[in-house]
């Protein structure tokens, strides 16, 4: 609520001099008053520091009447709350209804009657004063709660890829992996929204969630053995078996996650079927269950791409790098076997951005 002098500040707005002159007269000691002669000086007035905190407008004005004066400034963010009384001659219902409808606060009939007048500019002050306070709290609300609601995502951000980061440090040669493989899938997801089949599920939200979602692919690993997850050469049948389990102890991990937190959480949700699937094939010769097709979950399909793009161009323990044609080549001739054939064509889409992003957070960062 705006001051000045200690006075809250009214704007009066008629188009006859003797009636400024008279509702001055009746407002001056116990208020600051701004007169405006029409309504495009209303309009000029209203925007003046101390904004008013109350308006008596005339509705019989030439050019520009009170109704639109009222509908302008109801419109407008700056004075749409503040309260307008209509000072008229008009009694009709319809004419009253028309100015409430509009968003007047109120109708005082002329000849204005001091005491009436002055009651109700007092009532509607009040009020104003009430529902100013209600703003406030709410946006202080708002406010804290867009504040604590920012703080619980970045602590869940943080508890990800402390997770995440947790599994990779037990495969010393993956460096940036996680990284590069969240922003693959990211890009493989705003690349199959352009397709029609694809642009419902893929919402910006549930892009987010897969953002959010992909570094636990891998949080199994944490489970499986160093002789195992570590070892130069290739593995047994027997130790390639242990390292599949990978997929299901991570799943496992955040199915009791789920459960301890009593609730669904999208990302989550999202997580598992990641964890879980990534390493299923279109061809249903992929594990832990042999999923065919469509059976897997589509995040799953993305990271498969994602995951086994950065595999074939990173440094492991038992093999060097591969270029980025090479490896491009072999996920485009996995099509159909290997992958999801809508996922490999979003792909070939999208592959200078993966050489983009494995070229920014390379091995050396």
């Amino acid at each position: 609520m705006n001051t000045h002098n200690e006075k809250l500040t009214i704007l009066v707005v008629d188009d006859i001099s003797e009636n400024l002159v008279l509702m001055h007269g009746l407002l001056k000691d116990d208020y600051h008053v701004r007169l405006a002669k029409n309504g495009e000086k209303a309009l000029e007035a209203v925007m003046v520091e101390p904004i008013p905190d109350l308006i008596l407008l005339d509705i019989m004005m030439p050019e520009m009447d009170g109704y639109e004066v009222c509908q302008r400034m109801k419109k407008h963010p700056i004075t749409e709350h503040i309260p307008i009384i209509f000072l008229t001659a008009k009694v009709q219902d319809e004419d009253e209804k028309k100015g409430l409808d509009l968003g007047a606060s109120d109708y005082i009939t002329k000849p204005i009657s001091p005491s009436i007048l002055l009651s109700r500019v007092a009532n509607h002050l009040k009020l104003k004063k009430y529902e100013d306070f209600l703003r406030d709290q709410n946006a202080f609300l708002e406010s804290e709660v867009a504040r604590r609601t920012a703080d619980i995502a970045a602590i869940q951000d943080v508890t990800i890829l402390a997770l995440s980061s947790l599994a990779e440090t037990r495969d010393t040669d993956t460096g940036n992996h996680i990284r590069r493989t969240q922003i693959y899938v990211k890009l493989l997801a705003q690349e199959l929204r352009k397709n029609e089949q694809f642009t419902a599920q893929f919402t910006d939200e549930y892009i987010a969630t897969l953002f959010k979602s992909a570094p636990l692919h891998d949080l199994g690993k944490v489970g499986i053995p160093d002789k195992i997850l570590l070892k130069p050469g290739k593995l047994t049948e027997d130790e390639f078996n242990i390292m599949k389990t990978h997929t299901t102890l991570g799943c496992e991990a955040l199915s009791r996650a789920e459960e301890l937190l009593g609730t669904k959480v999208a990302f989550l949700s999202c997580a598992k079927e990641i964890a879980l699937s990534h390493q299923e094939k279109w061809d249903g010769s992929g594990y832990p269950s042999g999923l065919v097709g469509d059976q897997i979950p589509l995040a799953a399909r993305l990271m498969a791409v994602a995951d086994v793009y950065d595999a074939l161009i990173s440094r492991r323990v038992y093999k060097d790098p591969m270029s980025h044609e090479k490896a491009s080549s072999i996920i485009i001739q996995g099509r159909g076997t290997h992958f999801d054939p809508d996922v490999v064509a979003a792909f070939k889409n999208v592959q200078n951005a993966f050489l983009e992003t494995a070229q920014l957070y390379d091995e050396k960062d």
